[in-house]
């Protein structure tokens, strides 16, 4: 079966997608994520924070001796120097490491840009593009915790973020996205006018938790699970009818069965993490000839066939959504009901786990 997709406008050899992870961190991984079959690469991220860390490095060596006393026979500065070009330069050896990683494969290599405010590290997507990205995943990692900010300023703090990051480069940009919109597809039509080429559905909250014994909080990271594809397969199934943007998929693959459900949803690629890092690079292969085999033993003949096959109706969506609600909280008070000592045939509160079609 022929896997070639289109993405971002350009042409994948397949629909999987190695996203931004561990194994991209050198020249090898990238080539085995490679050899393995994926589509594309997209590199593990580049921070704000580093980018604007070497900035004011950069900056302090500049002006470090505008007061300095000529008659002065030594001194030595009193910080750490480290010159922009140095081997110790995360965003240097990022750049170094695009250009060997795209020499090295034939498939596309995306580069991660993550930020969360305005500013000028945006121009690093620029040095991408020189150094041979074919494309970059902004990655917006934003966690309004002000207030005082309303959605609106929100949502047009990540467009000035994209419009920034546009301006900069030539080559397609996507946007990894949050879900916590108050209207997500009004948003995302917001940024199709943008001038984005693409979405990545979604970024996960990596929440804290707490530690008890000396009352310190503890970043949360872990990876993904199955369960965790619901809300993104949710949400490509309604934007796919509406949207022209290209659609990533991304959390909660672990299986061929994943990536499958995430096509029918209507995903044009789907991006994994976990999976290689639990299973290795060459895994990739298993996953895509799983999502074959189960293709063909289907009839599909390619993946025009597939890919949003059970996208929800664009009139429909919210209907539809509404409607398994209801019937999802019927199911559980049939299926959970004697554990409340109810007879779930004798309530006539319960109703049948069979969801009504709508017209």
């Amino acid at each position: 079966m022929d896997l070639t997709t289109n993405y971002l406008g350009l042409r994948l050899i397949s629909p999987l997608v190695a996203s931004a992870g561990p194994i991209s961190q050198s020249v090898d991984g990238i080539k085995a994520l490679a050899d393995a079959g994926v589509g594309a690469v997209t590199m593990f991220s580049l921070f704000e924070e580093q980018i604007r860390r070497e900035a004011a490095e950069t900056t302090w060596l500049a002006t470090a001796n505008d007061d300095a006393n000529p008659e002065g026979l030594s001194y030595f500065p009193d910080v750490p120097m480290r010159l922009p070009g140095d081997q110790d330069s995360t965003t240097a050896a990022y750049l170094r490491l695009i250009e060997a990683g795209a020499a090295a494969i034939e498939q596309p290599l995306i580069a991660s840009l993550n930020g969360a405010t305005l500013g000028g590290w945006a121009n690093i997507a620029r040095q991408m593009e020189a150094a041979g990205a074919s494309a970059i995943e902004l990655n917006i990692y934003h966690l309004p915790g002000d207030g005082r900010l309303t959605g609106s300023d929100v949502e047009n703090l990540h467009l000035d973020i994209v419009a920034a990051v546009l301006a900069q480069v030539s080559i397609p940009v996507t946007l990894k996205l949050s879900p916590f919109f108050s209207s997500l597809g009004a948003f995302v039509a917001r940024l199709e006018h943008s001038g984005l080429a693409g979405l990545t559905l979604f970024n996960r909250f990596l929440q804290p938790d707490i530690d008890l014994t000396d009352l310190s909080l503890v970043p949360g990271l872990s990876l993904s699970e199955p369960i965790d594809a619901r809300l993104p397969r949710t949400w490509i199934s309604l934007l796919r009818p509406v949207s022209g943007l290209s659609l990533a998929a991304s959390s909660g693959v672990a299986t061929s069965e994943d990536v499958v459900k995430y096509l029918l949803a209507g995903a044009d690629v789907v991006a994994s993490t976990s999976a290689l890092v639990r299973n290795g690079p060459t895994y990739a292969a298993q996953l895509l000839a799983g999502a074959v085999e189960w293709m063909e033993q289907r009839g599909f003949e390619d993946l025009g066939q597939v890919r949003g096959a059970m996208a929800l109706p664009a009139d429909q969506g919210d209907q539809l959504e509404r409607q398994a609600y209801v019937a999802a909280l019927q199911t559980g008070k049939r299926r959970y009901a004697s554990l409340a000592g109810i007879d779930p045939g004798s309530s006539p509160l319960v109703e049948s786990e069979r969801p009504r079609v709508i017209a």
